[in-house]
């Protein structure tokens, strides 16, 4: 119901060794690095003075270490879903920036333009807003009034879902920019539905390493 004050935090997994290497990741199931660990218990901290009420999160590796920080400082369990995983991008999964641009160019370029595209012969954008954004709104519902929820999630899977919160056409998902390590950003519900409050918040800005840069 519109105008409840509920909040969604959509935050992204701590660094690792592929986002390092700007190796596409995808569904791989990547783990985080130390640093990325200790970037997950940073931002925990911070996420957690907001007092969530509830964490759900993508059930691999780097997500679901990102959201035990959180859970450890809050007592909350998380709850894991699928759903809520990296965009599946076939064949471009575990290649480098630069070795996709070299293979795939003209299917790189068309998907930066806004284009319908299956990269690697995988997930299309909408489709992974399709499996996500109802997961988020599903575990929205079940906030108490003025409530916050805190989603963990990739980079892709994040924008995606947060385009189709908004409400916004596909072809301009792309214009909200990817978030670093461990930032998030923040919908708030107002009377005519989802608000974009805050973007890739929690640190000085940082380069955009992973798939979604």
């Amino acid at each position: 119901m519109p105008g409840r004050g509920r909040r969604v935090i959509l935050w992204r997994h701590g660094q690792t060794a592929w986002n390092l290497e700007r190796r596409f990741q995808g569904s791989t199931d990547i783990e985080l690095t130390q640093t990325g660990v200790g970037q997950a218990r940073r931002a925990a901290r911070l996420l957690a003075s907001l007092k969530p009420d509830a964490i759900v999160a993508s059930d691999l590796k780097r997500a679901s270490a990102t959201a035990a920080e959180l859970s450890a400082l809050t007592g909350l369990n998380v709850t894991h879903d699928e759903g809520l995983r990296e965009t599946y991008a076939g064949v471009w999964q575990g290649l480098t920036h630069e070795e996709i641009i070299a293979r795939y160019g003209d299917e790189y370029s068309a998907w930066k333009r806004g284009e319908p595209v299956r990269r690697g012969g995988g997930e299309l954008e909408t489709e992974v807003a399709d499996r996500a954004a109802p997961i988020v709104v599903r575990h929205a519902d079940k906030l108490p009034e003025d409530g916050t929820l805190v989603v963990v999630s990739h980079g892709g899977t994040i924008r995606t879902t947060i385009g189709r919160l908004l409400g916004l056409e596909s072809q301009h998902w792309e214009s909200l920019g990817g978030l670093s390590n461990c930032c998030w950003s923040v919908l708030g519900e107002g009377a005519r539905g989802w608000r974009l409050l805050e973007h890739n918040a929690g640190t000085l800005p940082e380069p955009v390493l992973g798939d979604d840069d």
